[in-house]
């Protein structure tokens, strides 16, 4: 094995100061001072990482006692391809988006075809760029239609990042359900679940408003096996006003979700797809909010008392509770052959 060191001439050259060489430039020169040196083409190239025909490019191409032939080339070909289309059907491109400023290259070449100019939509999309470098074709501005305000949050705050919920009632994740059996029926279920436990807590109004979710919290009290410590809502109006201020005379901290957050209220999302489609889908209820809740009240019972949980290790929330010493003392709304 043969070491060869470096070319005699980079050292003088390394001496004079050239500081708009970059480092590639520099490594380009070392390539072509090794290969004048060391004629082994196959060598040089193994040490640089790059191709025969690179090699010989910049040996062909680098002047040692010009530094600026280690600057990088354009490699625009000298021929390129003129515009095809004529004055005519630019001026014709630039009138319809100009009548039209929302509208695509898609549109516009339909629209083109009643005035006898038949261009592709490649075409006319280049049109557009060429008039916009031009500086011929300027975006409309737009104009806010709708203007949202924003509504200060008095007591509900983000998440922490370190907050984590470790026993049953540190935080406990509530969402909404459309529940839309027939046209012109439309109820609204409250669902709560304890993302320790997997406890339910479900209950349906006839709107989602702030009152009604005050109302909630109530039944969530009550029907909730363990003392409540934080609720985590989304940005949903219903959860403001009327809500925020029964959580904070109750001394729950309220967290809400970042915008477009779904994920982060996944538990009680995820309930929701259960309730819908073990509940709702395969059995026959009323639908009205006074025949309804009861039938739900069983229900929750049967989630939360009688179905295994795979979250759980197939153990019910109920069974989940009692093993973590926490004494739930509930009465069966009806006879069961597990109770």
């Amino acid at each position: 094995m043969r070491i060869f060191s470096i070319a005699k001439g980079f050292h003088y050259l390394s001496k004079r100061d050239w500081p708009e060489i970059t480092e590639k430039e520099r490594n380009k020169l070392r390539a072509v001072l090794l290969l004048r040196q060391t004629k082994q083409p196959m060598m040089v190239c193994q040490l640089f990482g790059i191709s025969k025909a690179t090699l010989y490019r910049w040996h062909g191409s680098v002047d040692l006692k010009d530094p600026s032939t280690l600057k990088e080339k354009s490699r625009r070909p000298k021929k390129v391809r003129k515009p095809c289309w004529t004055h005519k059907q630019v001026l014709a491109v630039r009138d319809l988006r100009t009548q039209y400023p929302r509208w695509g290259k898609d549109k516009l070449a339909l629209l083109l075809l009643p005035q006898g100019i038949n261009l592709s939509v490649s075409t006319v999309g280049r049109i557009l760029s060429y008039l916009k470098r031009r500086g011929e074709l300027r975006e409309s501005p737009r104009r806010t239609i709708s203007i949202k305000r924003k509504t200060s949050r008095p007591y509900a705050v983000r998440k922490p990042k370190d907050y984590s919920a470790v026993n049953p009632g540190d935080l406990v994740q509530l969402d909404t359900l459309d529940v839309r059996p027939a046209p012109g029926v439309v109820l609204k279920q409250f669902t709560a679940r304890d993302v320790v436990s997997k406890w339910d807590v479900i209950e349906v109004h006839h709107r989602a408003t702030s009152i009604s979710a005050k109302l909630f919290m109530e039944t969530l009290k009550r029907r909730m096996p363990f003392q409540i410590r934080a609720i985590q809502v989304d940005g949903g109006s219903e959860f403001y006003a009327e809500f925020e201020l029964a959580c904070k005379e109750l001394n729950i901290k309220l967290y809400v979700l970042p915008p477009k957050s779904p994920k982060l209220n996944g538990a009680v999302e995820r309930a929701n797809r259960t309730h819908t489609e073990e509940f709702y889908e395969v059995t026959n209820c009323p639908w009205s909010v006074s025949e309804l809740n009861p039938q739900l009240i069983k229900w929750e019972y049967t989630y939360n008392c009688i179905r295994p949980h795979h979250s759980l290790d197939h153990k019910t929330p109920l069974q989940f509770l009692r093993d973590h010493d926490i004494m739930v003392n509930i009465k069966p709304l009806y006879k069961s052959h597990m109770y």
